[in-house]
């Protein structure tokens, strides 16, 4: 295994706005969809949680070897917060993460409202 220069990775933060609030209450098709997600691009789940709120909005937690994807849904304003972080420590996960911040705008036919790239 080669240890990579930045072990700590790259971490976005999205705000998103969609129109689509269908999405931001079906938990299990953005399961669905994330499960995909980690196959396509070889990350390893290793944890898991959901909550489902009494207006359908949900926040749901991927908790993986290379570290999270996080998810909070407000669909009464058509929002979420979508937090993607892999670290580099077996190997360099940057591209992957913005690769997987594209995939979840498309998903969601959201407009990006706030978008931050942390260097860990």
């Amino acid at each position: 295994m080669i240890v990579q220069e930045n072990p700590l990775g790259l971490h976005i933060l999205l705000t998103l706005q969609t129109e689509d609030t269908k999405k931001l209450v079906e938990v299990e098709q953005f399961i669905q969809f994330t499960e995909k997600i980690l196959q396509k691009h070889q990350l390893e789940k290793v944890g898991f949680t959901k909550y489902v709120f009494d207006n359908q909005s949900y926040t749901v937690a991927f908790c993986l070897m290379e570290s999270h994807i996080c998810i909070h849904t407000w669909p009464e304003n058509k929002n979420l917060a979508l937090d993607i972080y892999l670290c580099n420590y077996s190997q360099d996960n940057t591209q992957k993460v913005r690769d997987i911040a594209k995939e979840y705008v498309t998903f969601f036919d959201a407009k990006i409202n706030k978008e931050v790239e942390v260097n860990r």
